[in-house]
């Protein structure tokens, strides 16, 4: 798996004060995407030991309150074993910490991936430029759909999420 950036103290990809991993790799190339730059899953740099020890540093702080995979795509095929193994680990390491994930893909391709057990939030669709509205809240067109994945997969039937 391949990043460009590592995002610390982040407000706009999540509720609350946040770490972003922003990954290499999407095949949707959305039009109008506003990081075209990391569709290239040979772009940006290996995600190697010292990368994840910068994001797990990050996540100890108290004030942080949780982790968002965006990019790129976190669920671009080359993407999903990395995204779930750190996932995993977030959630052994910071069971109070949550996570959230963006993706071109809708929750119905998606949601039987395992590593949904790991994901809190998940803002989901394709950036649809002819959608965009940049007075919405953590999404970029009206299409996309902000989920609450334990509920939804709890249930076996689609809940968004609604902030506390």
């Amino acid at each position: 798996m391949r990043y460009h950036n590592i995002t610390k103290d982040d407000m706009l990809n999540g509720e609350g004060l946040r770490v972003v991993l922003w990954v290499a790799g999407c095949s949707h190339h959305c039009k109008g995407c506003h990081n075209p730059f990391t569709w290239d899953p040979n772009g940006g740099i290996p995600f190697d030991a010292a990368a994840e020890a910068e994001l797990f540093s990050v996540l100890s702080r108290d004030y942080i309150s949780g982790i968002t995979f965006s990019g790129g795509d976190p669920l671009y095929e080359g993407n999903r074993m990395g995204i779930e193994r750190l996932a995993r680990k977030v959630k052994l390491e910071f069971p109070d910490k949550n996570i959230w994930l963006y993706t071109g893909y809708r929750w119905e391709e998606i949601s039987a991936l395992p590593l949904m057990q790991y994901i809190d939030v998940l803002v989901d669709g394709k950036f649809v430029e002819d959608l965009k509205d940049t007075k919405l809240h953590w999404k970029g067109s009206f299409n996309q759909r902000i989920i609450d994945v334990q509920k939804s997969l709890k249930n076996s039937s689609l809940y968004l999420y609604h902030a506390e």
